[in-house]
């Protein structure tokens, strides 16, 4: 695992309420569960970060290990690993995902 890349991953984490890391980015996702999660993303109308993770091959095959998740897409809101596409577009269809990105942008 390389040390430089989680703390990059740690840092874009940190330092942005929501995140989707994804294949692709949101204008072309590269897959069709990067395509759904970012697309649950983009209806809650609030602004989110994304990285593709194609074009960053550290990021790629670290991402796993920094939160223990296998799988691709990930959504992080408010530093907090949220999950994948499954989860995310289940949260959208019960309004949680909306509530959840508001509280993460949230100015104190």
């Amino acid at each position: 695992m390389n040390d430089n890349t989680l703390q990059r991953i740690d840092k874009i984490v940190k330092e942005n309420p929501i995140v989707i890391f994804m294949k692709g980015d949101p204008k072309f996702p590269m897959c069709g569960y990067s395509a759904r999660a970012s697309e649950a993303l983009k209806q809650t109308g609030i602004e989110y970060f994304a990285v593709n993770i194609l074009i960053d091959a550290d990021i790629f095959n670290t991402l796993p290990q920094y939160a223990n998740w296998p799988t691709f897409p990930q959504i992080y809101i408010n530093k907090e690993l949220v999950g994948g596409c499954d989860i995310v577009v289940q949260m959208s269809e019960s309004g949680d995902l909306k509530s959840q990105c508001e509280k993460a942008t949230i100015k104190t």
